[in-house]
């Protein structure tokens, strides 16, 4: 189930950036050129909350059950603090990616609930931004470039 779960997890991993790439540029081009808010603005958004949502419950099936990193981190937590890749994958790429969830579904709600286009466009823009900000800093590009060699 590990491999299987790890390749879901990388390929929603880019999935997941394309679409914040997506949702980006929908909502920079309309906050540029004064666009309305068109379905496609408010369904690139919910395409980037769902997808970061299997994401996050893909990663967090991982982390709890499968990973055989965190059974290493458990079983001795105090001395996994002090090896870097350990403590990345027990405490800085959970987190990090956790907030950039909770920023995702922010941005989506804010910009929902914003009365004028504009105001839509931009809270979106931020957030989706940023989080996507986050989550490139946490992707452990190392692994993942190892692992698309096969």
């Amino acid at each position: 189930m590990y491999p299987f779960l790890l390749i879901v997890h990388q390929i929603l991993s880019w999935l997941v950036l394309l679409a914040a790439g997506w949702a980006i540029f929908r909502s920079v081009r309309g906050m540029l050129l004064g666009k309305q808010w068109f379905t496609a603005d408010k369904q690139a958004g919910l395409f980037l909350v769902v997808l970061t949502d299997l994401q996050v419950l893909a990663g967090l099936l991982l982390y709890l059950f499968y990973s055989p990193m965190t059974r290493i981190v458990f079983s001795d937590i105090s001395n996994a603090m002090t090896e870097p890749s350990l403590r990345f994958y027990a405490v800085e790429h959970i987190l990090v990616m956790l907030i950039a969830l909770v920023l995702v579904h922010v941005g989506r709600i804010k910009a929902r609930n914003a009365q004028f286009a504009a105001r839509k466009h931009r809270i979106s823009a931020l957030f989706y931004t940023i989080a996507t900000v986050l989550i490139l800093s946490r992707i452990p590009w190392e692994r993942i470039l190892i692992l698309s060699k096969f």
